[in-house]
């Protein structure tokens, strides 16, 4: 499955590509997420989608970053993104998380998403905004959390 604009398209990264990337990533912390997101889709098979790291490409196939919802145990899905330094400020972000919340709202189930920034990510806060989300007035570990309902 693949979702496109004429800038960008995602899409779910299959197992070889995860353990590809879990295999070169230098920081401890994204590749512990990576190895999560990983297990989280072997685990749930039948959910592959909802726990796998997205590839975020140009159309023209440089990879520019990744997204990923971080499974389906609660009723509304996290969504997490980030986007490669020398790729950032030309709106992929914003770009591919409208995308992704168009895939998810596709699921009858899936009455909102919902994301958390680093309070002094305002970059991403920015994003999440102009993708409709809202402050929820929640605090979690990394930050203020953010809301979007389906319409």
């Amino acid at each position: 499955m693949m979702i496109k604009t004429e800038r960008i398209k995602i899409y779910p990264a299959s197992r070889e590509q995860m353990e590809r990337i879990i295999q070169a990533e230098k920081d401890d912390e994204l590749k512990k997420a990576y190895g999560e997101m990983l297990e989280g889709c072997l685990t749930h098979p039948d959910q592959w989608d909802w726990y796998a790291m997205w590839m975020i490409e140009k159309t023209d196939g440089t990879h520019i970053g990744d997204l990923c919802f971080k499974g389906l145990e609660e009723k509304n899905p996290e969504i997490g993104y980030g986007i490669l330094d020398e790729f950032q400020g030309h709106g992929y972000a914003t770009e591919a998380v409208s995308l992704a919340i168009k895939w998810a709202f596709k699921h009858p189930e899936i009455v909102a998403v919902e994301a958390e920034t680093d309070p002094d990510n305002s970059a991403s806060q920015r994003v999440l905004m102009k993708c409709g989300f809202e402050v929820s007035g929640e605090i979690g570990e990394e930050g203020p959390r953010f809301i979007v309902y389906k319409e």
